[in-house]
């Protein structure tokens, strides 16, 4: 596994990153396992969100840092401001109630990595760098930035930061892997994947902001386990999102090439996945991805080390 610094983060954070969506109160000993797993693996930075299984994401995660006392060895990231069936979440007041039910949840008094995991166009966006610096300078947040926030959007927030003083978006959360989503998987969702996203790239080289990218194995697509033989006969024990965002011709193209190319290296199509987007060119990227078992993270964290030419 290799790591990276994150500027406010006073610790080493793994390039990959876990997920936790898959974490469950009524399944505590084996989210606990899997945490121990993950950790012995070398991971050392788990991605959660306050949306995340109504909450028991945060709560099991909060329960085995505070179990295993290794709060100061690892980055916990976290995101609020996720819109609901009723409005769109994107308000000073739903910042700040996220962040104290993270907070609670997580058993800490900091978060590492806080991320505002939607935006609303409508919103101006002084108010919220203003709140975000509120928790920061509180020491409550230690960096923080936008997840599935345009360039656009993460510009006019860091020239108000500057402007007035503040502490700017350090850090962004869009998608990013070797496919690209022809429908968004979930709504409100951004991508820097594919040729179309160039410019939204060039942006991140240019300003040097560092990528958290999700789902950089497509929700599965690039696991290993999916080919275009196979597509159809095991579609039903993927998420129901993976075929209408995924299963597209250019896409099984990408996984043939990777499927060739890990063929010819002794590597598994996951790890050529990450890989690629570990290694893009002129990006500093964070791979998010979610195991079931530590061997899976281990083998996956092999990515890190792999070494692929531009070509």
């Amino acid at each position: 596994m290799r790591y990276g610094r994150i500027p406010g983060v006073d610790k080493p954070v793994s390039r990959l990153v876990h997920g936790t969506m898959m974490l469950r109160q009524d399944q505590q000993q084996e989210g606990y396992e899997l945490l121990d797993a993950t950790y012995a693996a070398g991971c050392r930075a788990w991605d959660t969100a306050h949306t995340y299984a109504g909450g028991q994401s945060e709560r099991v995660l909060g329960g085995w840092v505070e179990s295993r006392a290794n709060r100061d060895g690892l980055v916990i990231l976290t995101k609020g401001c996720h819109h609901s069936e009723d409005r769109r979440r994107v308000r000073p007041f739903d910042l700040e109630a996220d962040i104290h039910d993270s907070l609670a949840r997580l058993r800490t008094d900091y978060i590492d990595i806080f991320l505002l995991h939607r935006d609303d166009p409508a919103v101006e966006v002084g108010p919220l760098v203003e709140k975000l610096n509120e928790y920061h300078d509180a020491g409550r947040i230690r960096a923080f930035g936008g997840s599935n926030w345009q360039p656009d959007r993460i510009a006019a927030a860091n020239e108000y930061a500057d402007s007035h003083g503040l502490v700017p978006f350090t850090i962004s959360s869009p998608n990013f892997s070797l496919v690209e989503p022809f429908e968004e998987p979930w709504a409100g969702c951004t991508t820097v994947s594919g040729a179309q996203n160039a410019d939204k790239r060039a942006w991140y080289t240019q300003h040097g902001m560092p990528i958290f990218s999700w789902s950089s194995l497509a929700q599965g697509f690039l696991s290993g386990r999916i080919t275009r033989d196979n597509w159809k006969s095991v579609r039903d024990s993927y998420p129901d999102r993976v075929g209408p965002a995924y299963a597209h011709e250019p896409n099984f193209r990408r996984l043939e090439r990777a499927q060739a190319l890990a063929s010819d290296r002794g590597l598994t199509v996951a790890q050529v996945a990450l890989a690629y987007v570990l290694q893009y060119p002129g990006l500093d990227v964070y791979a998010l991805v979610g195991t079931f078992t530590g061997e899976q993270f281990l083998e996956n964290g092999v990515a890190t080390d792999v070494s692929l030419t531009e070509e």
